[in-house]
């Protein structure tokens, strides 16, 4: 992962004496005064054990071995309570912020294209209190307008600071929350809403006008929309029965003395709190039901992981608070006193999309403490700041390339390079405000160059986590003193991990050197199972004989001596792309061997990637036409190592697959064709002819390699 050092040999080794010498020099002061002994001794510590003494465990933090963690407070034990806290306890103190939209215009580019530019200006805050108060007040209104308590309410909004006054109204009011991405389909959305037999939504303005208005007529419940937007709109085409109002106009109605007197049904631990929809591998969402004990007991474990986390932090909020990463990391936030600033990304950084040039983004004027991403967004960071180091002049990469590399061997050793930090990455670390103090990856696998990136040029810890909607997201959590790459650290407190053999993929606890086997993840954070799917419930979730629940994950991984998890593999043959989108292998393999061009078919994809690959095995004879038509000659193998031959099959299979409907990224952006057929003697597929996916990566790594181009 070292930068190639592409300069004067006489040069280079002077420049290393020079920081040999200055290493000697500063070591024990830096040593004595940064407490870094403490760091090296917790990084190289055990940091999990089996409780069983068996290899497969279950394995609990060395923090939790008597018993897990389900609650922060005494008495805080349901998600309003974790708010009343707070705001009794920091009720002056800034808690949800916006940014001011100073003007907005749109700029023509280059190629015809018009995007939309935006000037902000600073942050506006709500205080504990006065976010509090509006929870209140909204649940009060909500409940003026005939929502019941332990009836379905549903959010389908942008991440913004009304989301989260929504769901602390829900808390409040005891109306379970039912979250929707707002990326879903049309077919998705519908399903989502009759599945849970909502009346009453919040959104926005834009919503409502790109997806909502369309499908209205195929939700027969829905009586009440909730607009967040502050200015009132009149919408008078609506369908009869269904009603449209302002969130400030609900906030009024519930802010009423008579309104505020009534009586409300406070949850309890069990009740749920969310029904949070998640994609499947079969395009149809699936509601994780989650009550409030769980996503207390996902928290407690989630802030136990953050070092020195208090009232002092900032946060930013920008991905999607219909992922379970979002809505916890700012219930994190929000049970220890932080404040939260929202941003999206398209409007993070100076350079984002939407940030008109010259102005500022909102990391710069936040400057957030902490931050929660997936690694799409890192990667993007990554190859933007790779770019500018290649225009740089040739003695300013120099100096970049061995200060990188410098300081690449000091963090493996557990040392840090402060001089480093301020004369040479002190720019790039400003791209995210310059003051963050913790990074948390999520929601897929972070690839090892880019999180070594992120360690040396943002000079702060990358937290990479494992955890599902099922599981609240929390699940394991890696500590931030430890900087080893492509493992997701060990158990959290409130929850434990057990290897189940998996005979079929050839994984066991028994295998040397680390034990290995599907992922079960049993604790108080395990979810109540799927909204009105017994069948999926009983596949996934079982209870053991202590009346712990757990869940199946369907992922493979292994444990390393110090109790560390790595995620070696999938059980099942649904990927997540590095964007967080889904993909059903076996969906696009089915869909595309009805193409004529196409005998067999493996779909591929990585974690740590956004597209899909394909190893084709193509029709003989159908191939043979199509390179006559393109007068094009050669030997079978010939023409199946064509590059150009590669490419008109993928237009054929991209324009099937179109036709058959299936999403952008659900289609191979890259195809390797196979001369040789795929049978049972060449092992990679079964008597049956079932694909033997383990087997295809193996026989196909160097394409795979060469599909993926490297990093």
């Amino acid at each position: 992962m070292k930068l190639k050092e592409d300069m004067n040999p006489l040069l280079l080794q002077v420049f290393r004496s020079v920081a040999w010498v200055y290493s000697v020099i500063t070591f024990l002061p830096w040593y004595l005064f940064s407490g870094a002994g403490d760091n090296l001794e917790r990084a190289r510590r055990t940091k999990a054990r089996s409780v069983s003494g068996h290899p497969a465990g279950p394995w609990r933090s060395v923090d939790s071995l008597r018993g897990l963690s389900a609650g922060m407070q005494d008495g805080v034990r349901t998600l309003d309570k974790v708010f009343e806290f707070a705001a009794r306890r920091f009720p002056r103190r800034d808690c949800l912020g916006t940014r001011e939209v100073l003007s907005e215009e749109d700029e023509l580019q280059p190629n015809g294209k018009v995007f939309k530019k935006v000037i902000l200006g600073e942050y506006n805050w709500l205080s504990y209190e006065e976010a509090y108060q509006a929870a209140v007040c909204f649940g009060s209104g909500l409940a003026s307008l005939g929502q019941k308590p332990q009836r379905n309410v549903a959010i389908f909004c942008e991440t913004r600071a009304e989301w989260i006054v929504t769901a602390q109204a829900c808390f409040m009011y005891n109306f379970p929350l039912v979250t929707l991405y707002s990326t879903l389909g049309g077919a998705a959305i519908a399903h989502g809403l009759n599945e849970t037999e909502v009346t009453h939504i919040i959104t926005s303005k834009d919503l409502l006008q790109s997806r909502l208005k369309a499908i209205l007529l195929e939700i027969p419940r829905l009586q009440h929309i909730i607009l967040v937007d502050r200015k009132p709109t009149s919408w008078p085409d609506m369908p009869r029965g269904i009603m449209v109002h302002n969130m400030d106009t609900v906030q009024e109605l519930g802010s009423r003395p008579e309104k505020l007197a009534s009586p409300r049904r406070q949850p309890l631990p069990s009740d749920i709190a969310v029904i949070m929809y998640t994609s499947g591998s079969t395009g149809i969402p699936k509601g994780v039901i989650i009550s409030h004990s769980n996503i207390i007991a996902g928290i407690t474990g989630m802030a136990e992981r953050i070092p020195n986390l208090d009232e002092t932090d900032t946060y930013i909020g920008y991905l999607p608070l219909a992922h379970i990463l979002e809505l916890s990391a700012e219930l994190v936030c929000i049970s220890h006193g932080g404040r939260i600033g929202y941003s999206s990304p398209q409007t993070l950084a100076d350079q984002s999309t939407k940030i008109k040039k010259g102005s500022k983004g909102d990391t710069s004027v936040l400057r957030p403490t902490l931050m929660a991403a997936v690694p799409e967004i890192m990667d993007r960071i990554y190859k933007n700041v790779m770019t500018k180091v290649d225009e740089m002049s040739s003695f300013q990469r120099s100096l970049f390339v061995l200060a990188y590399n410098y300081k690449m061997e000091q963090i493996s050793k557990g040392y840090s390079t402060p001089l480093c930090d301020s004369l040479v990455f002190k720019r790039v670390r400003s791209l995210l405000g310059g003051n963050t103090r913790v990074l948390l990856s999520g929601g897929a696998p972070l690839s090892a160059a880019t999180q070594r990136f992120m360690n040396i040029c943002l000079c702060c810890p990358v937290g990479q986590g494992y955890g599902l909607t099922e599981t609240c997201g929390a699940g394991t959590i890696s500590e931030m003193w430890d900087y080893s790459t492509g493992r997701v650290g060990a158990p959290l407190v409130c929850s434990e991990i057990t290897l189940k053999d998996w005979e079929e993929g050839g994984y066991h606890s028994t295998d040397k050197p680390n034990p290995r086997g599907e992922i079960l993840i049993g604790g108080p954070n395990v979810a109540m199972g799927y909204y009105k799917n017994e069948a999926k419930n009983r596949e996934d979730f079982f209870v053991d004989e202590s009346g712990q629940r757990w869940f199946c994950t369907g992922d493979i991984g292994e444990f390393h001596p110090d109790g560390c998890l790595k995620i070696i593999d999938r059980k099942k043959d649904l990927v997540k792309l590095q964007a967080g989108e889904y993909v059903s292998l076996g969906k696009v393999e089915a869909v595309l061997k009805n193409c004529s061009l196409i005998d067999n078919i493996c779909a591929y994809a990585n974690s740590d990637q956004s597209y899909v690959i394909g190893f084709v095995v193509p029709n003989q004879k159908q191939l043979t036409a199509l390179a006559e038509q393109r007068h094009v000659r050669g030997s079978w193998e010939e023409l199946c190592n064509r590059p150009d031959m590669e490419l008109e099959v993928l237009r054929i299979i991209t324009e099937a697959a179109l036709s058959a409907k299936l999403e952008r990224f659900e289609i191979p952006k890259k195809i390797r064709l196979s001369a040789e057929p795929w049978t049972p003697e060449t092992g990679l597929v079964t008597d049956a002819f079932k694909l033997k996916r383990k087997e295809l990566k193996s026989h196909y790594q160097d394409d795979i390699e060469r599909l993926y181009g490297g990093k």
